[in-house]
């Protein structure tokens, strides 16, 4: 099997776990096409893309840990926090806009899997993190 084969069938296992544990939920919530569109965005990662994704999400999750010490959503480094969070995004996801960059930080709260998620960083981080977004959102 060629890398390319190999690294096919490992985004399409990202896939198939997200569809077994989630699939009937976000597909009831979002919508089938949604949801397809993103899988099919998924599969067309070139191997360096998917690379930089998570060099930016672990970048991020960094530079957050860093802002939450200094309390300030508002602050330098939630905004540069929120910028390497919308670059992921813009990896991930096609038609990136503030609307659903919010709309994310709201999820990151209401939803207890992802305000579980930020929490384990720290205490009230998904609040934090939410609010830095909507201050990210409005310039």
């Amino acid at each position: 099997m060629t890398n390319k084969e190999q690294f096919a069938d490992f985004k399409q296992g990202l896939i198939d776990e997200n569809e077994h544990k989630y699939g009937a939920e976000i597909r009831a919530k979002y919508g089938s096409a949604a949801v397809d569109e993103s899988n099919v965005r998924l599969m067309g990662l070139t191997r360096k893309q998917y690379d930089e994704s998570v060099l930016l999400n672990s970048e991020f999750e960094e530079i957050l840990k860093a802002a939450l010490d200094t309390g300030n959503p508002a602050g330098e480094l939630a905004q540069k926090a929120c910028d390497f969070h919308r670059q992921w995004l813009c990896v991930m996801y096609s038609g990136y806009n503030k609307n659903y960059h919010k709309g994310l930080g709201e999820m990151y709260v209401a939803d207890k899997r992802f305000r579980e998620y930020y929490d384990r960083l720290s205490p009230s981080c998904a609040e934090f993190l939410r609010d830095a977004i909507n201050i990210f959102c409005e310039k």
